[in-house]
């Protein structure tokens, strides 16, 4: 790989953050903007919900395709044509006429989405030569302040433009940043060093990388119930009013990343192993407080508890990835996070099925048992690696 000089990875550095910060808004847009699309396309609740699920869909196509294009072909390639799908995905959005056009629309954004996402991680650990985990948490509190940022700026504005408008100057935020990325050189391509078809397809074989797919399977599937969740079993169980059910679900994403600052700062020389055990004891002593809280505010700090312990999962876990795999480690982080979006997906379908047939009570009961099987999974994939710090 062609050395890099400092000034070049700190802008490679910032424009993944910007990608970030792009992907946090675009998760959270199709849902801010959904009772205007209702209403101005008199969408039923059968074509609303459709488009809640192609937009995962499309997720997981970017996620799948952007590893092996990265490595074949480099970063920059997929960075800008992710920038430019979602840029046609936010004005197709705001302008769409008919719901085929919106549907259309709405799978370019999270294809892009889903691009922009996994090649940000693989980049910014390919650039890091030490911290890798500590880089790549740092790299998610910018996805935490576009996820948080988007409601406060539709709230704000809508008094004053329409949701339109509004979508669409947001949509000219990728252009901007595709600009960054023609400006900025990166990585060369790992096809370059000779990888081969057969080795890239190798890594389905690779025990040690398909544990840590489903250690971010259960991760992912945990963020995805809390967020889709809480609101429900907060309101049902705890007669907390949807607001501040709300509220409490900011808060949980707050405290997710706080905790990656720290991670990315005071605790990047941590050993794995440590970090790790801090992370289910959080998260183990959010969710018991979580349900047995007397009071709405003990609630809410075991939800703020539990977007802590989930911090460390994906930094530490692609952090490793890129270790372990470094001469084919775009196409490695496409394996494990389609495995964790193919989980985020399964998990979200199963809890509700629960909730249905038992109850959203038992919301505590699906967290702890993947809290569970993720402590089973760290504790193979440590034992069958020497890395400590990462």
């Amino acid at each position: 790989m062609t050395t890099l000089r400092s000034e070049t990875t700190g802008r490679i550095f910032l424009g993944a953050c910007l990608g970030m910060l792009l992907f946090g808004i675009a998760l959270i847009t199709l849902g801010a903007v959904a009772l205007s699309l209702r209403d101005r396309l008199s969408l039923d609740d059968v074509a609303a919900g459709t488009l809640f699920s192609i937009l995962p869909v499309g997720i997981l196509t970017g996620s799948l395709l952007f590893g092996p294009i990265s490595d074949r072909y480099g970063y920059k390639i997929v960075l800008v044509t992710a920038c430019v799908l979602m840029f046609t995905g936010f004005q197709g959005i705001a302008g769409a006429t008919s719901p085929e056009i919106l549907k259309g629309c709405v799978f370019l954004f999270g294809a892009g989405g889903g691009a922009i996402n996994g090649a940000t991680n693989a980049v910014v650990a390919d650039i890091s030569a030490n911290h890798k985990s500590a880089n790549l948490s740092l790299l998610g509190v910018f996805f935490a302040i576009g996820a948080l940022g988007m409601p406060f700026v539709l709230a704000f504005l809508e008094k004053s433009f329409s949701i339109t408008t509004i979508l669409s100057v947001t949509g000219l935020l990728p252009l901007l940043v595709a600009a960054l990325y023609v400006a900025t050189r990166f990585p060369s391509p790992k096809q370059d060093q000779g990888i081969t078809k057969n080795r890239s397809v190798a890594l389905l074989e690779e025990g040690t990388l398909i544990a840590i797919g489903f250690f971010l399977f259960c991760v992912s599937s945990l963020e995805a119930i809390i967020n889709n969740w809480t609101t429900t079993y907060l309101g049902t169980l705890r007669g907390i009013p949807a607001g501040r059910g709300l509220l409490a679900l900011s808060l949980y994403v707050g405290g997710m990343a706080v905790m990656r600052l720290l991670l990315g700062s005071v605790l990047r020389n941590v050993q794995i192993r440590k970090v790790l055990v801090f992370s289910f004891s959080i998260l183990v002593a959010g969710c018991l407080l979580l349900q047995g809280a007397s009071h709405d505010s003990w609630a809410i700090g075991g939800l703020v508890m539990i977007g802590a312990g989930l911090a460390f999962g994906f930094p530490v876990m692609l952090g490793l990835v890129s270790n372990l795999y470094p001469d084919r480690s775009a196409t490695a982080f496409s394996i494990v996070l389609t495995i964790a979006l193919i989980g985020n997906m399964l998990i979200n379908l199963l809890m509700g099925m629960v909730a249905a047939e038992y109850g959203v009570e038992h919301l505590i009961t699906v967290a702890l048992a993947l809290i569970a099987t993720m402590i089973l999974l760290a504790a193979a994939i440590l034992r069958n690696t020497n890395i400590k710090h990462i």
